[in-house]
């Protein structure tokens, strides 16, 4: 009757065990000092008070989504970091066990011969040959006494969701650099087709060149000037359509589609997303994949100390067995033959020369590493979104400069091919009038696509996507 009873106390010990703090420190999220919002990089043309998390969708391409969605579904980067976030929370699940008894089921079965000729005989009756059965269960259990098995799964536990904020800055960086090579394909279609543009005006010009030098209106000088900015425009075309196969390969190698092609299409036709409002919160780079994995490394590193330091003080084990033994393997299973043992058992380190001591040193410098780490990437993080603000409010208060720009140099352009043609000036002037207007041209495309570009910036350093909602501090662990 002492069996049931020990065993009951031995439960509740364990569930008392249980309830104890656990020793270390308990995770609280540190505070870095950073300015309130972004007022001085403020958007003139703020639309709402949201940015959708599949931000790429506010640009209206159907092949810039495809694009992205491919590259999430197929892209190695995100089969591996899928991969990750699968062994972590195996691993975070082969620690959580730990807190639990495992019990393994022994079978045994053996015959022995004993000597004759020993010094000291056998007992009358005692039979030479002897057969033994054993069948039992048995239990080896850590009582979580200190707190250092739940340490220890609060830090897998952490490890696992830093893997599934590492997914996400992987998801986030690739839909990024998806839309950028996208808009960098676009602008050069833009500067394939002014160049285009500027190549058929000089043969044009070229044409012109050789009917006046044919007429004795024109010297070698207007021919060979024609036709050395035909052969420059010529040479800038190709350039740019190897620029263009060359990111079009990217594209494939991003989406996980070789060899794919992709039609030419307008970058003019593209809008810039609206962006956040007037003072926008610091507070929401919190949000960020990023930081998030930096935070989670954090929390890993904190409950290690508890780990650490309960490696210092008393561990208590429960064992245990119970089954049967008998000689006839029928007999197994009787009420004779029951076997059972149940067992406490303390050990705690004496003399270990600062060894564990050491060890909860090394736990509590990675601690120190790990926030370091937490702050550099919060103001990393800051410092990226009012780079960006700065980066797409600038660059869209040139576009207006750069059409103006454009206008004057074409309408420049025209008229000063009308004075050739009327032989008012040499061909010098009209070369130079080219050159302007195609620079004029490339350098607002190039402005369009640069908007595109930072406005992309701005999205990844928000962490993909703005809302009212995620501005409210994320909750601690």
């Amino acid at each position: 009757m002492k069996t049931p009873r020990t065993a009951l106390l031995c439960l509740i010990l364990a569930a008392g065990v249980a309830g104890c703090k656990a020793v270390g420190p308990d995770y609280q999220r540190p505070v870095v000092d950073l300015p309130a919002g972004y007022a001085d990089a403020a958007s003139q043309n703020s639309g709402g008070n949201a940015l959708a998390a599949d931000w790429w969708t506010l640009y209206g391409d159907a092949t810039l989504n495809e694009l992205v969605a491919a590259a999430l579904k197929n892209n190695t980067d995100m089969l591996k970091a899928m991969a990750q976030i699968e062994e972590a929370e195996a691993a975070l699940s082969e620690v959580s066990a730990n807190l639990f008894p495992q019990i393994d089921l022994g079978a045994s079965s053996s015959k022995s011969r004993s000597s004759t000729l020993n010094a000291q005989r056998l007992p009358s009756g005692t039979p030479i040959v002897a057969k033994s059965n054993r069948l039992a269960l048995s239990t080896s259990f850590e009582l979580d006494f200190w707190g250092r098995l739940r340490r220890a799964s609060e830090a897998a536990r952490a490890q696992a969701l830093g893997t599934r904020y590492g997914r996400d800055v992987a998801a986030l960086t690739l839909a990024g650099v998806t839309a950028q090579s996208y808009f960098s394909l676009r602008s050069l279609d833009a500067q394939i087709a002014v160049t285009g543009e500027t190549l058929a005006s000089r043969e044009e010009s070229l044409s012109v060149a050789k009917n006046r030098a044919a007429g004795g209106l024109a010297s070698d000088l207007d021919l060979n000037q024609a036709e050395g900015a035909r052969a420059d425009a010529s040479v800038q075309l190709r350039d740019l359509q190897r620029q263009r196969a060359l990111v079009e390969h990217q594209l494939g190698n991003l989406s996980g589609k070789p060899g794919l092609t992709i039609l030419a299409g307008n970058l003019m036709n593209l809008p810039t997303p609206a962006l956040p409002p007037v003072g926008l919160p610091s507070a929401l780079i919190e949000r960020r994949p990023d930081v998030q994995v930096a935070e989670q490394r954090l929390v890993s590193a904190n409950a290690q100390i508890g780990v650490a330091k309960a490696a210092q003080l008393p561990a208590f084990s429960l064992t245990g067995n119970y089954g049967g033994q008998s000689e006839a393997l029928s007999d197994l299973l009787k009420d004779g033959a029951r076997i059972w043992s149940l067992g406490l058992a303390a050990t705690m380190p004496i003399l270990d020369s600062g060894k564990y001591a050491a060890r909860t040193r090394q736990a509590e410098a990675r601690q120190h590493q790990a926030l370091a780490d937490y702050q550099k990437t919060v103001e990393t993080a800051f410092r990226e979104v009012a780079d960006a603000l700065t980066n797409v409010q600038y660059i869209s208060a040139s576009a207006a400069d750069l059409k103006i720009r454009a206008d004057a140099a074409r309408n420049t352009l025209r008229l000063s091919r009308l004075r050739y043609d009327a032989g008012y000036s040499g061909y010098l002037e009209v070369l130079d009038a080219q050159r302007t207007a195609n620079l004029a041209e490339q350098a607002l495309v190039q402005n369009r696509a640069l908007q595109l570009v930072y406005s992309v910036d701005l999205m990844k350093a928000l962490g993909g996507g703005w809302s009212p909602a995620a501005a409210e501090p994320v909750a601690r662990h």
